[in-house]
This record gives C-alpha cells, structure tokens and sequence, in this order.
C-alpha cells in the first residue's frame, strides 16, 4: 500500500511564537504536595502506550518514498517493503506531516551491519538536523545509545548501554503526553527525557550517518 493520511485529522495550527508552560502553585496536603501527586500521575510511565488515534501510516510497500517525505540527500530509498538509507551523513527523510503535540510514534528499526546507529529525529522545529530531539540506538560504534536535545553531543544528553544486534527487528514506541519524551524498545522503556521547556516543533525524520539501517510499519497516533 502507499503511505496514508487518515481523513479528518487536522493538525493544529503552528505560529512562530513560543508558547510557555503556565506554572500553578499548589497547597500542600500533609508531606505531599497537591503539585507532586498531579506530576507523578502525569510521568506514569505506560500513559499513551495504547488508544488515540491513528493519523498516519507507512507500510513502504511500494518503489518510491514519494510526497509524504522528504528525502534530501537522495540516499534513501525503498526496497523489499522496507525503508533503508546508508551515507545520508544527518540529511533525514523527512515526514511532511506535522506531528501532533500529544503523540505516539511507532515503527520497526534494523541495523544492517555492525556498527549499529539506528538514529531518528523528533519535534523538530525545521526539517535539519539537530533542530529538535535526536535518539540513536547502538551510536558511536555501537556503543551507547541517547536522547539528546538539540545536540547529540551536548552534555545534557541521556544515555543508555543498549546496543544494536545486526539483523535484527527492533519494534521503536515514543511517546509524548507532557514535558517527558519516552522512548521504548519492545514494550520497554529504554530512556525519558524530561524537559521543563519541551522543545515544539512538529517535524520528524529517520536519520543516518554512515552505517546501512531499514526502517517499516510506521505509523502516527493522536493522543
């Protein structure tokens, strides 16, 4: 099938003003703040996990990338039903659907060699590198894995000690209710970025650097 924008879905309309966070002072009940109990109940670690609804989906079973996307190095391309890219050197394929701001993002990630580097980039304010959140799995020669903020070098990156297995499927789930970026790997949670200025952009692309990786089955749900 060709990739699928869901009718009715209207994203909702971007400016370029910054929208701030509105803070409220809470009373305090006994020990526990009224503001703690409301924020440990919004980071719980399974919301968004399921429902919503789905607003856009890719099989890539079909010869070309085509308009959803954004191909600007020209090095990705789609054979046997999967998505794959090597040597895009951080250009992206870009999807030319806004993400919406609650959202649940799910695909099927493979690195073809062994230097891993399975990379994606999310709430992007542009469709460039480093402009929103950056995850990469078995990065660095397949040895650390990250979420980072606007600079996957940057000291305020989190890291993990996953690495990529050659060869084998990868089932990717990120989801974003609040100021938490959540990312998991097969149903479990790998890292959480918890931002107090949540980046939000509405751009998001698979990435690469040099290493050959194949991507399936992604799909997009409002929550």
């Amino acid at each position: 099938m060709n990739w699928r924008r869901i009718d009715g879905f209207h994203p909702p309309q971007r400016s370029g003003r910054v929208f701030l966070a509105v803070l409220v002072t809470c009373g305090v009940i006994g020990s526990l703040t009224a503001c703690e109990s409301k924020k440990r109940a919004r980071l719980n670690p399974k919301e968004g996990l399921t429902g919503g609804v789905l607003v856009f989906e890719d099989d890539f079973e079909r010869a070309e990338t085509g308009e959803a996307w954004l191909n600007r190095s020209g090095r990705w391309r789609i054979e046997g039903g999967r998505l794959r890219g090597q040597n895009d050197r951080n250009e992206g394929l870009w999807l030319n659907e806004p993400l919406p701001g609650r959202v649940r993002v799910e695909f099927d990630a493979t690195a073809e060699s062994e230097e891993g580097d399975i990379k994606f980039e999310i709430f992007a304010s542009e469709q460039r590198h480093q402009t929103g959140y950056i995850v990469i799995m078995g990065g660095w020669r397949n040895t650390v894995s990250i979420i980072a903020r606007l600079d996957e070098h940057g000291d305020d990156r989190l890291e993990a000690g996953l690495s990529a297995q050659k060869g084998r499927s990868y089932h990717f789930t990120v989801v974003r209710t609040d100021n938490a970026l959540r990312w998991y790997v097969n149903g479990k949670l790998a890292l959480q970025f918890r931002d107090e200025e949540p980046l939000r952009g509405s751009y998001f692309a698979f990435s690469d650097w040099t290493a050959p990786v194949a991507f399936d089955n992604f799909k997009v749900f409002q929550l």
